[in-house]
């Protein structure tokens, strides 16, 4: 069976590519370019990257070519990223990245490369019965990457492969250098998916332009500026630059709204604060991974950011063929934009855009 893996340089897809061809796949590489932007001394950003992807496939001896969706990544993902931010909501690009480049865009293309499967360094575990695909949890809890795969269909399931998913970390890591990959020890890649890491702020100033305005508590009492309600997300403590007030507290100031209309941004102090937790929240355009929409109310557990731990939740019907979930413990900083995830124990269930929490 021929598999076409998709290379990062990195030491996730680099293993799952030597552990594919151990398990006797014709295994083929692509590395995709899907950002073309480069650094201020014009050293493009990728370039390290591919470097090393080369480098492992010559040992590996498998054929790697490089394959440029930068323009599908413009239009697919980073766009609509954008859009949200002028909208005040916090963005995941990165599912959206998932669900729009590496398991559309690239695996069409591999496809037509007479790829049966395509295979991702993914921390996730895919299982098949009678025909259908269930995604699993990584048996990483520390590194499980199912969060970022909710938006997957059956049909990307049917063709996707991920040799690492059952591995931890560190595992992962001996293994590549017990072959005598130079990237044994490679920094994992962090920030938005295909941009890497970068101060964030100024980043996105380049697309969205700086718009001033007044950061108030609840209460509407002027603390300090900022520099436009879109650079910041609920429950942000950092990068305010305001302190604690004379006479007062000296607690941290976390975000706590954003009115887009005004340009104000609203802050309280302390996490302990109730007006930074939510009993539940609503949200749109949800997917279920196993293509049956279940019957509500459902009892499940979900995340409403990654690496949070499952919270159990009960989801109900809105006339508007939106959900609302609704928390067994009031849950902290829910953001509009981001995605709640639901889980059954390790499964996967599929998950949708939070649009709004319930104070």
């Amino acid at each position: 069976m021929k598999v076409i893996i998709g290379m990062s340089g990195g030491v996730d897809s680099s293993v799952s590519a030597f552990l594919l061809k151990q398990q006797g796949y014709d295994v083929e590489a692509l590395f995709m370019k899907n950002w073309n932007e480069t650094e201020n001394d014009d050293n493009c950003v990728w370039e390290k990257d591919v470097e090393d992807a080369l480098n492992v496939c010559e040992k590996l001896k498998i054929p790697i070519n490089t394959i440029d969706l930068s323009e599908d990544y413009w239009g697919q993902v980073f766009t609509s990223m954008i859009k949200d931010f002028e909208a005040g909501l916090t963005p995941n690009p990165d599912i959206l990245c998932n669900q729009e480049i590496k398991f559309t865009a690239f695996m069409k293309h591999a496809i037509n490369l007479g790829a049966e499967k395509i295979a991702t360094g993914h921390y996730a575990r895919i299982q098949e019965s009678n025909n259908s695909f269930t995604l699993k949890k990584g048996a990483d809890n520390n590194k499980d990457q199912s969060y970022f795969l909710c938006r997957l269909t059956q049909q990307q399931l049917s063709r996707a492969i991920f040799p690492i998913g059952d591995m931890n970390k560190d595992t992962v890591r001996q293994i590549a250098k017990d072959i005598g990959f130079s990237i044994h020890n490679k920094k994992d890649s962090t920030g938005i998916c295909f941009i890497g890491e970068r101060p964030f702020k100024e980043f996105l100033s380049k697309y969205i332009p700086v718009k001033p305005g007044l950061i108030k508590t609840l209460e509407g009492l002027v603390l300090g500026q900022h520099d436009g309600v879109y650079f910041y997300t609920i429950g942000q403590r950092h990068g305010l630059g305001i302190g604690g007030m004379q006479g007062g507290s000296n607690a941290p100031w976390y975000v706590v709204n954003k009115d887009i209309s005004s340009n104000t941004l609203y802050v309280i102090q302390g996490n302990k604060s109730p007006e930074l937790y939510s009993s539940g929240l609503t949200a749109r355009n949800v997917h279920w991974i196993e293509n049956n929409t279940p019957k509500y109310p459902v009892e499940c557990a979900a995340k409403t950011r990654y690496r949070q731990p499952d919270q159990t939740c009960l989801i109900t019907m809105q006339i508007d063929n939106s959900i609302q979930v609704l928390f067994d413990t009031p849950q902290k900083a829910i953001a509009p934009g981001q995605y709640v995830v639901f889980y059954d124990h390790d499964r996967c269930l599929g998950g949708g855009i939070i649009t709004s929490a319930l104070n």
